[in-house]
């Protein structure tokens, strides 16, 4: 007896397959919602543009003994109107501290005010023996344009993700899971920056910082989705679009959550020690990241793959109307 040979594709070993493309209700709610605390906070807090980005003045002096930082700033906010920075640390050239006092302006600070300032400084902290080691000016439009650098670079990087995502996936679309992929970083990015307003923190270098590392995180969780989803196509042939991303997103889901809980508790450890050791300067990068780090990867799980099932559906109506 001859054996009756039948063409199926291998059976895909997925476990529990969860219904990720039936929630697009709940992420355009989400997304409501963070652009709606981003506007928000923007119009309650107010957007800190910090020096870097404003322009402004920084002043170095060396001193002796014990100096509190927050005791400083607090000094120095009475003789400027402006949120005041201060670091403190050691000097090169000799056995004595630094400190250094940075402020947004949009003039500088003169010499008549460098002076008065210092007076006041040593006045303040007598037993310190304060001295003026250094001060430089940023000009606003040195500022304006290190801004603008900056957002023309995550304006290539977008365009070149989208064209690596088309040319890697071209068999399951590439170019709408590209764009996708694009929505879902802008979406952190905005709670990254939503976050950060909120909570009063400055637009620095720091906030640059989050965000590169978030478009880098995110995107990697993405394509690794991305990936499973083309290779369940192979071993999938007749299965839908949809049925294609929820299998895919539920065999990343336990894998995305273990690398997401391990760099999220990274960064909380980092925080704790931050308000604990007294430099909170570093909370402007440690709690917007852990906020990005979070939304990247619901935002991997739902947001890209979920809106390039809605644009495909979209898309295959489109065509059929026309032929009709």
């Amino acid at each position: 007896m001859s054996k009756k040979k039948t063409n199926t594709a291998a059976p895909v070993a997925t476990g529990k397959v969860y219904d990720f493309c039936s929630k697009k209700r709940m992420i355009l709610i989400i997304a409501i919602c963070v652009v709606v605390a981003l506007i928000a906070g923007a119009l309650i807090r107010g957007v800190k543009f910090a020096i870097e980005f404003k322009g402004g003045t920084m002043l170095t002096y060396s001193y002796t003994g014990d100096l509190s930082t927050d005791d400083v700033k607090a000094e120095v906010e009475k003789n400027v109107d402006s949120i005041v920075n201060v670091r403190r640390g050691e000097s090169l050239d000799s056995d004595g501290y630094q400190i250094t006092i940075s402020f947004t302006s949009n003039e500088g600070l003169n010499a008549d005010g460098q002076h008065e300032l210092t007076e006041n400084l040593r006045a303040a902290f007598p037993d310190n023996e304060l001295e003026l080691f250094d001060s430089n000016d940023v000009s606003p439009s040195s500022g304006r344009e290190f801004l603008l650098k900056c957002l023309l670079a995550m304006v290539f990087a977008a365009v070149l993700i989208i064209i690596y995502i088309a040319i890697r996936f071209s068999r399951i679309g590439g170019w709408s899971a590209g764009v996708c992929s694009i929505f879902a970083l802008c979406h952190d990015i905005l709670v990254a920056l939503a976050v950060s307003i909120i909570c009063g923190f400055e637009f620095n270098s720091n906030i640059v910082a989050v965000i590169l590392t978030i478009l880098g995180y995110s995107i990697n969780n993405t394509i690794v989705i991305y990936d499973r989803i083309r290779e369940n196509r192979t071993l999938m042939p007749k299965a839908s679009l949809n049925e294609l991303i929820n299998t895919g997103c539920s065999q990343s889901l336990t894998r995305s959550i273990r690398t997401s809980v391990t760099t999220i508790g990274t960064m909380l450890v980092v925080t704790i020690v931050v308000l604990v050791s007294g430099y909170t300067s570093l909370l402007s990068f440690s709690v917007p990241l852990m906020a990005g780090l979070i939304s990247g990867t619901y935002s991997s799980l739902f947001v890209a793959p979920v809106t390039w099932s809605w644009w495909k559906k979209e898309g295959s109506k489109d065509k059929k109307e026309k032929k009709d």
